[in-house]
């Protein structure tokens, strides 16, 4: 199914500008002047090559939440958005805590070919924070799982989060914990602070999250274990685990595109697309997590794309669901809030979208460098467009973005995925048209 394929004048990483000849799945050529008789030519003297992007928390639905997304419609998305690769949360039904349900998710991604999707596996059975799932069984599946999370639940149970870490530092695995204290956020519908004090909303306050944190970094300090804390979002959790990298402790974190641009002023529209959780923070947290992820204290940018049907994010806010889409959107988002404020680089971006996240999730084959006998791996980007994003600019099941009517920067032009187009000048390929 890989194509030959020559992409032309690309400023690779942002930087200087070269040829890529791609034949047999890999990046065959890096150079100047290249040619190779019938290959699909590439014209991308406006572009920048990054190594394709690797998202390490979304939420592909399936099985059991077909309504909402599938992985054929998630992994559109994700080719559109320019990436290359998921990691599926395993919030599906049934919950993704067996080698069965990982392989089946592994295979579904197979068939549908625009990105490599990679389970993510329960942490606990059922996600109910009673047992622990058969993590060892889940890792030697063919899904080869290694990222283990009970997200959109937090592993509260500081003695089941032991465990976990144990048994995965037996094979190097990490868990990716969703920070979130239950007995603090009990009925929680927003940020907790001066908007929810205004609209008479409950509050979900930081320290729920940041204590959280704090236990687990201290966990896995003892342990000699891995922790990865998913979707940072307070500037008090930046310094818990700047602190806790300070002392050597193995641990990396995520912020998601909408906890560095969107802030809970938006909460007083009542719409909620705006609705998420961990909730919108203040305009000082979203500075605090733009910070954290210029330094390297925050290690990298994942979507955790959550899709819904319109019935779920329609109505009254304290009865919408929470979760917002984000594939399509994101490196468009990074873009704004990190390279045209001068705190990342394009080389910088391809670290935390790309190489970072495949190295995290130890996922072979992905985040490599742009060179000679790499896999072909890319997306084009054209930084100098631009434009107010639309439902129409979405490719999942879900509509449920936060961006609508919001200008962005950017366009992502081309995906290239093992070899193959997946997005061409901006239009999904149909992909059975090219078996």
């Amino acid at each position: 199914m890989s194509e030959t394929i020559l992409i032309q004048q690309a400023a690779i990483e942002g930087g200087e500008r070269a040829d890529l000849l791609i034949d047999g799945g890999v990046i065959a050529e890096v150079g100047q002047g290249l040619h190779r008789e019938g290959a699909r030519v590439i014209d991308a003297s406006n572009l920048i090559a990054l190594p394709g992007l690797v998202d390490l928390h979304v939420h592909l639905r399936e099985p059991g939440y077909e309504a909402s997304e599938t992985v054929l419609t998630g992994t559109r998305a994700a080719a559109a958005g320019g990436f290359t690769a998921v990691f599926a949360m395993p919030n599906t039904l049934p919950v993704a805590d067996s080698a069965e349900v990982v392989e089946r998710e592994l295979d579904l991604g197979e068939v549908a070919g625009y990105a490599t999707v990679q389970p993510i596996g329960a942490v606990t059975i059922g996600q109910q924070g009673q047992a622990l799932a058969d993590i060892d069984g889940m890792a030697r599946s063919r899904a080869a799982v290694r990222v283990f999370s009970d997200d959109g639940f937090c592993v509260s149970d500081p003695l089941l989060m032991r465990q976990a870490l144990e048994r995965v530092a037996e094979f190097g695995g990490v868990v990716a914990q969703h920070a979130q204290d239950p007995r603090l956020t009990e009925g929680a519908q927003m940020n907790e602070g001066v908007v929810s004090a205004e609209l008479g909303l409950a509050g979900w306050p930081a320290v729920a999250e940041e204590s959280i944190i704090a236990r687990d970094v201290l966990l896995a300090e003892h342990l000699g274990a891995r922790l990865h804390v998913c979707h940072l979002s307070t500037a008090g959790s930046v310094d818990v685990v700047r602190w806790a990298k300070q002392r050597g402790v193995q641990v990396t974190a995520e912020v998601t595109p909408h906890h560095l641009l969107l802030t809970d002023e938006l909460v007083r529209t009542g719409d909620p697309r705006y609705k998420v959780n961990p909730p919108l923070r203040r305009d000082e947290d979203v500075l605090a997590v733009r910070r954290g992820l210029a330094d390297g204290t925050i290690d990298i940018v994942a979507t955790d794309h959550a899709p819904h049907p319109a019935e779920a994010k329609t109505g009254e806010w304290s009865q919408a669901a929470n979760g917002m889409v984000g594939l399509e959107s994101a490196l468009r988002v990074v873009h704004q809030t990190m390279i045209e404020t001068g705190l990342l680089t394009w080389a910088d971006v391809a670290r935390v979208m790309s190489k970072a996240p495949a190295r995290i999730g130890l996922l072979p084959g992905h985040g490599t460098p742009l060179e000679a006998g790499q896999p072909a791996e890319i997306v084009l980007y054209d930084p100098n467009a631009g434009a107010e994003f639309t439902v129409a600019d979405l490719r999942g099941q879900s509509t449920n973005t936060p961006y609508g009517g919001r200008q962005l920067p950017g366009s992502v032009r081309w995906t290239i995925h093992r070899g193959y187009v997946t997005l061409a000048d901006g239009e999904l390929v149909e992909l059975e048209d090219h078996a």
